[in-house]
């Protein structure tokens, strides 16, 4: 038996259309049953899987998961709601986005599982450009490796235009030194949700994703 219902993505498509706090009020019961509850317990068990491999996860599924409701102060958007579930699993908690973790998002129209290095702040940035130009070779074959290409495609991330003279050697060997953030994602159909394996599927893109999360990590540190 799954964690979720078929009305985890129906609730979701429906909120696209009627995103308003009345038609919430309306539907936060349904919300709580079909969304809320059973993504902590989906997260608390993936927490629980991470953990076993990565001794630094410890906090739990409040911890780790977004909450449904949109800041809409400084955005165009003023829609109250989020369209999607998310949870960010990392050693550095909920808000590092630097430090390689796990970002789920399920919604629906896909579900989608990030990692890497993200919101580098200008020593970060340093340190993980520094260690790819000192390890050019090892960086290849884990970008390139074949179940990494296949599942993950690419490493992305916004470009600096200008490249520090220090790197531009590196920079000419791999252009990903240009990136400000390092990042990628695998990406499933929405049915996904309801597969009883969810949490295997899932573990197995954190499986294949562990080099590459491994070597930013060891950047982030060097």
């Amino acid at each position: 038996m799954g964690y979720f219902t078929k009305d985890f993505t129906d609730f979701f498509k429906e909120l696209a259309g009627n995103n308003n706090r009345g038609w919430f009020m309306d539907n936060k019961r349904r919300y709580e049953e079909s969304v809320k509850e059973p993504f902590e317990v989906f997260v608390t068990d993936l927490i629980a899987r991470i953990a076993k491999d990565d001794k630094r996860i410890e906090m739990t599924a409040k911890e780790s998961v977004f909450r449904i409701y949109r800041d809409v102060r400084f955005g165009k958007d003023k829609t109250p709601y989020k369209i999607q579930a998310s949870a960010l699993i990392s050693p550095g908690g909920k808000k590092d986005k630097s430090t390689p973790g796990v970002y789920l998002q399920m919604s629906a129209e896909d579900v989608r599982f990030y990692s890497g290095s993200h919101s580098l702040d200008k020593d970060q940035l340093h340190s993980v450009r520094s260690f790819i130009g000192d390890n050019l070779n090892r960086f290849d074959k884990v970008i390139s490796e074949k179940n990494f290409k296949e599942n993950f495609s690419e490493i992305l991330g916004e470009k600096h235009k200008r490249i520090p003279p220090e790197f531009q050697d590196s920079f000419e060997k791999q252009p990903l030194i240009a990136n400000k953030s390092f990042y990628f994602f695998a990406k499933f159909k929405p049915g996904i949700v309801t597969d009883p394996k969810l949490l295997d599927k899932i573990m197995e893109q954190y499986k294949i994703a562990k080099p590459v999360m491994k070597f930013f990590d060891e950047a982030m540190n060097s």
